[in-house]
């Protein structure tokens, strides 16, 4: 599934109503986002490709050509285009090609590209959260600045991604991120009450993928 379709619009509205009800009460500044992926891989599919390349060329040649190279040349280098795009499209395959670490590591990466990108570090109080659901990886990463850091218990962020996770296995995710919305708000709100002069400094929602 693609980010632009992980929500209905009725969705994304009690997301962003979640978000504003958490808010109202903190100064803190909350922000769900939805991304395709964290990173293209493109080596999953140059091994992949070239792997199942060989294998069919080498297959080819010595079915038909007995061994020769001039059938195996072509085979493989067409086979190569073939698979490489087969892969791309089918991400539960190229998933099964890259290792879980890697696809950690590039989810991390991400969430702290877009705490940067989306000013989550510019915030008056140094209280900005990221929620970051990654979709091909099927990793969930949640990003506090520095201020929330400070005063809120490391393992208090794991405990909201088993939250996310478990909806979207369950396929209730929106239900699942309201509620993590909504426990982020509690946090904030015990250590950075709402402020006279409070403003919604960043979006409630962040899409970010192809429709």
């Amino acid at each position: 599934m693609k980010a632009a379709e992980f929500f209905t619009a009725e969705e994304k509205q009690r997301v962003e109503a979640a978000v504003k009800a958490a808010e109202q009460k903190t100064s803190g500044e909350i922000v769900p986002m939805v991304v395709d992926n964290s990173y293209e891989y493109p080596r999953a599919e140059l091994i992949g490709g070239g792997t199942l390349a060989l294998a069919t060329g080498l297959l080819v040649s010595w079915a038909v050509g007995g061994e020769s190279i001039w059938w195996f040349l072509p085979v493989f280098i067409v086979g190569f285009f073939i698979f490489q795009q087969l892969i791309r499209k089918l991400p539960d395959l190229k998933r099964k090609l890259i290792h879980p670490d890697e696809l950690t590591e590039e989810v991390r990466e991400k969430a702290l590209v877009s705490f940067l990108e989306q000013e989550l570090h510019h915030t008056r109080d140094r209280t900005g959260i990221l929620i970051l659901i990654s979709l091909f990886e099927r990793r969930v990463q949640v990003l506090a600045d520095s201020g929330i850091n400070a005063k809120v218990p490391k393992d208090t962020w794991d405990e909201l991604v088993e939250m996310i996770i478990a909806g979207l296995k369950s396929e209730d995710a929106c239900t699942a991120v309201c509620k993590a919305v909504e426990r982020c708000g509690e946090l904030l709100e015990e250590h950075f009450p709402i402020k006279e002069d409070d403003t919604d400094e960043l979006p409630n929602l962040i899409i970010e993928g192809k429709s």
